[in-house]
């Protein structure tokens, strides 16, 4: 456990006043962004060393996608340990644990040989790793400094997505045009390692004992129900919150795990097709914000169901993109597609914390979190073999398609989400 210093100490007493408080909970924001931005670009970063890795070894589509599928199938299921470890050592040890791990795990890859190498590297070691710099830890400790606030804070965190696929993927491409992919996962690795001691250093114990305005706040409507794991898997609410990550997930990761190799198919050029989707990440900060912002004004349902809709006009623009490759449905594409990307996690996340609020919603979220992990791996497998089956792409868009819309079917059907 982490020990108080004495300036830690007096931080803590001057946090108690309101205006320190908000400069506090801001820099703790700013730091799980950046940690989001981290652990999110690194591991999205594959989607550009897939042709390359995939050219070295002659393996096709299918061998090489089974190395994403595997980061977030691993990110999945780490998720509900992440938060009980969280519980009990504190953020300090998950976030170090998170970047010994990504750091270690890029050092490996430069030297893979084998496939299982890069299973065991980017695949899990990257998984766990991007579990613990990920949306289950940032999301228990905004929730002690943001409170109400939370859903506004975890959108600005979840567009930490976009952030770090914009700054990675287009300096990833120009990276292994320049050192290879060995070189460029060498750098990484180092990168991720050097970061660990301005980490350690930081005032965790002053960041994870939250604001006292909101942990030591009497809300009135607040009822903890004494939710426990297996109480919440007996609502009917708990499988339409994973059924939602899970299908979601397929849908979108079925194309994002090849979208670099889509477009340089199509007839883009490499640095284009990495740098387009890279701006993705500049959309997806609006969407996050735009569909937070919806929520306020028109509900949640009707906001997520609005998010949905875009995804599809966005996949339909992609299916276009193989038979007129310009730059107009790129952008359209772009905008559409990438924007709605994790816009509506923020959401989702603010309604599993509301359903089964009380001690152990970490728990319970972290184990919800799971489906996200298993759409991913799923989606992204999935789309490998079904290119390799097909040699196209239109059959993969035609299950992506189907996913998606599966995903949203919760939010039209089951009670609770309706509200």
């Amino acid at each position: 456990m982490d020990q108080n210093t004495p300036r830690e100490m007096a931080g803590q007493r001057a946090a108690a006043t309101p205006q320190d408080a908000v400069r506090i909970a801001l820099v703790v924001l700013a730091l799980c962004f950046t940690l989001a931005v981290l652990g999110r670009g690194l591991s999205e970063s594959f989607t550009v060393f897939l042709k390359p890795i995939s050219e070295s070894f002659s393996w096709d589509r299918a061998q090489v996608v089974s190395i994403y599928s595997l980061t977030w199938l691993v990110s999945g299921l780490t998720a509900p340990l992440v938060g009980r470890l969280f519980d009990h050592s504190g953020p300090r040890i998950v976030y170090a644990l998170g970047l010994l791990l990504l750091g270690s795990a890029f050092l490996i890859a430069g030297h893979a040989q084998a496939l299982w190498q890069f299973q065991l590297s980017i695949g899990l070691f990257v998984g766990i790793g991007v579990a613990f710099i990920g949306n289950v830890p940032n999301s228990i400790l905004l929730g002690r400094w943001f409170g109400p606030r939370l859903p506004t804070a975890m959108a600005v965190v979840y567009s930490a997505m976009g952030g770090g696929v914009l700054a990675l993927l287009p300096a990833s491409q120009l990276l292994i045009d320049h050192l290879g992919w060995r070189g460029t996962y060498q750098l990484f690795g180092f990168a991720a390692l050097g970061l660990l001691l301005p980490l350690m250093l930081l005032p965790w114990r002053l960041f994870a004992s939250g604001s006292p305005h909101v942990v030591k706040r009497t809300d009135p409507d607040f009822v903890d129900d004494g939710w426990t794991l297996p109480a919440a898997m007996r609502h009917h609410a708990f499988w339409a919150l994973f059924s939602t990550f899970f299908f979601t997930a397929v849908g979108m990761y079925a194309i994002a795990a090849q979208i670099v190799a889509y477009l340089i198919d199509a007839g883009f050029p490499p640095l284009q097709a990495a740098t387009a989707w890279g701006f993705s990440g500049v959309v997806l900060v609006f969407g996050m914000l735009g569909v937070s912002a919806l929520d306020g004004l028109i509900g949640r349902r009707p906001s997520v169901l609005l998010s949905y809709a875009i995804s599809i006009l966005g996949i339909f623009l992609l299916w276009l993109l193989q038979y007129d490759p310009n730059i107009l449905l790129l952008t359209g594409f772009v905008i559409c597609f990438g924007s709605m990307m994790g816009s509506r996690g923020p959401l989702i996340t603010a309604t599993a914390m509301k359903i089964f609020r009380g001690r152990r919603v970490g728990t319970i979220y972290g184990t919800i979190s799971i489906g996200s992990g298993l759409g991913s791996a799923f989606g992204s497998w999935s789309g490998g073999l079904i290119h390799d089956a097909t040699h196209g792409y239109n059959a993969l868009l035609a299950f992506a398609l189907a996913s998606v819309v599966l995903g949203m079917i919760p939010f039209l059907v089951v009670p609770a989400l309706r509200r």
